[in-house]
């Protein structure tokens, strides 16, 4: 990786280039004042993960492999069901309960954008299971948040 998570600084750097090679479960990319850019990569059959953000809009774009998006108002109601690949996006509205799952034979590679911030400046989890287990993964003091309420995870 030759990216540096820079703070509410300015920042530019090849998105694509850098989303291809991150190796990582998830890497935070940059961290604003408003909103986080964080690189991903799920191996074959893995998940990002079923979870909901009361507070957080997300966007998410993949830039290589196939995979499976799920949206719904609840876990057990996942209404929204899209095959994605290669250049799709998938926009998750704050409140939505949603997981994208690798359905490709490769990595699926993808970059994400948060608003509000939503983890800790420059943190690198190598694994999902790495990032499920970390407890200091909160957003900057200096980031500007809505008045907490906490993300729920299945």
């Amino acid at each position: 990786m030759t990216i540096e998570d820079t703070g509410p600084r300015p920042q530019a750097f090849d998105l694509e280039t850098e989303t291809l090679k991150n190796p990582n479960y998830r890497t935070v990319a940059w961290s604003g004042t408003y909103l986080q850019v964080t690189l991903m990569s799920i191996p074959v059959n893995g998940v990002i993960g079923l979870e909901k953000h009361p507070d957080t809009d997300q966007f998410i774009r993949l830039d290589r492999g196939r995979g499976r998006a799920q949206m719904g108002p609840s876990k057990n109601e996942l209404t929204f069901d899209q095959e994605v690949s290669d250049g799709w996006c998938v926009i998750v509205p704050a409140g939505s309960w949603h997981n994208v799952t690798n359905i490709g034979d490769e990595p699926m590679q993808v970059y994400t954008v948060y608003a509000p911030q939503h983890h800790k400046p420059g943190k690198v989890h190598q694994t999902k299971a790495i990032a499920d287990a970390d407890t200091d993964d909160a957003p900057a003091d200096w980031s500007v948040q809505p008045e907490p309420v906490a993300d729920q995870h299945a």
